[in-house]
């Protein structure tokens, strides 16, 4: 899909990939941005700096995202994408508590689904529309240092699936990206596991770009990092052998976490 003259939403805009997928986006000729993001203040400087709309929403709130499509729609017209970047995680596995485990599963899983429920009647009709899930290389490996960040990422690439399969065939483009380290504030390099996705970090700038052409080419996974790939692919060919090399990375930055 081509982005000129289109209406894009970007959703966690405020900082991260948001802003600088919202900054690339402005360089494609749209025929409008609108940003999104729960702080008021940073989703209207992110909106200024790109000439777009400003809307700040929560994403884990249903009524929150149908307002920020119906006031997309009012501002510039029928929304073409949707980018549903927001995300959040915890430290922590089965013991983190219930009420964390809901949290990311709001934001990392339900505001895709609300999303897509609200965007969806009106592109089938127009027999056109492109959402674009970011999830995470978690979605599609594991994340060592967070259960219910891997969960939910895979969650988030599980519906990518789900709505690719059964909406290609109405003209529905549907395109998850899962990138691995990415130099935001979102690595905590106080940790040993984000120092392990530190060294292969790429900068948000790079993941915009990659998204950009992915979408572009219409391609369904969107691998900012290609290591992730290749990951990917051994896992398929020999999933007993991926578990047990990643429980030995567990181990190793166990190791080093006591040290710390």
């Amino acid at each position: 899909m081509d982005w000129k003259d289109k209406v894009v939403v970007v959703t966690g805009a405020a900082g991260g990939i948001g802003r600088a997928l919202c900054r690339r986006i402005h360089a494609e000729q749209v025929r409008g941005i609108v940003v999104s993001d729960l702080d008021p203040s940073a989703t209207e400087a992110c909106a200024t700096d790109v000439g777009g709309l400003a809307v700040p929403a929560d994403v884990s709130n249903e009524s929150d995202i149908q307002s920020l499509i119906r006031q997309a729609e009012d501002a510039l017209g029928p929304v073409d994408i949707f980018i549903s970047n927001a995300g959040i995680t915890v430290k922590g596995g089965v013991d983190v508590l219930d009420p964390d485990w809901t949290r990311l599963w709001n934001v990392n899983v339900m505001a895709h689904v609300y999303a897509s429920r609200a965007l969806l009647p009106a592109m089938v009709q127009r027999g056109s529309g492109y959402l674009i899930n970011v999830a995470s290389a978690a979605g599609v490996l594991t994340e060592i240092g967070s259960a219910p960040y891997s969960v939910t990422k895979h969650g988030a690439v599980a519906l990518a699936e789900w709505l690719s399969v059964h909406y290609q065939k109405k003209g529905i483009k549907v395109s998850c990206v899962c990138p691995a380290g990415v130099a935001t504030p979102f690595l905590d390099l106080s940790d040993p596991i984000h120092q392990f996705l530190q060294m292969s970090a790429v900068t948000p700038e790079h993941v915009a770009e990659c998204i950009i052409q992915g979408v572009k080419d219409e391609k369904f996974l969107i691998l900012p990092h290609p290591e992730v790939a290749e990951f990917f692919a051994f896992k398929t060919q020999d999933y007993d052998r991926w578990l047990k090399n990643f429980a030995r990375v567990h181990e190793k930055i166990e190791k080093k976490r006591q040290k710390m």
